[in-house]
C-alpha cells in the first residue's frame, strides 16, 4: 500500500497528550504503523554511560505515535486526510480538504 505519511511531512497530532501540536515526521515505521514526530511525544530514557556517551543519565527522546493519531497539515494549516490521484504517469498524494497535490 502506498504511504500516506512520509518522512519530512508536516503533521498535527489528533489524539493523546500532544493533541493539537504540530511537527515534522522524522521516521516512519510501516511495520508497526507508527511515526516519530520531531519534538512530540517526548519520553525520558535512563541511559548508562558508554564510550560514545561517558556521562549517561536521563535523556529525552521522541517516542513513536500511531499513524491514526496524526494527520497531514494542508496549505490552510488544518489537518486533512490524504488521497491519491494519477497525473500523467505519476501517482501523487492529494489533500482531501483542498484537492491540492502534497509535495514530497
Amino acid at each position: 500500500m502506498a504511504a500516506k505519511i512520509k518522512k519530512g511531512d508536516r503533521v498535527v497530532v489528533l489524539a493523546g497528550k500532544d493533541k493539537g501540536r504540530q511537527g515534522a515526521v522524522l521516521r516512519v515505521l510501516p511495520k508497526e504503523e507508527r511515526v516519530v514526530v520531531e519534538g512530540l511525544n517526548m519520553v525520558q530514557r535512563h541511559t548508562r554511560p558508554t564510550q560514545m556517551d561517558p556521562q549517561g543519565g536521563i535523556k529525552n527522546k521522541e517516542a513513536p505515535i500511531h499513524v491514526s493519531n496524526v494527520a497531514i497539515v494542508d496549505s490552510n494549516g488544518k489537518p486533512t486526510r490524504v488521497g491519491f490521484r494519477v497525473e500523467g504517469d505519476k501517482k501523487v498524494r492529494v489533500a482531501k480538504s483542498t484537492g491540492e497535490v502534497i509535495n514530497g
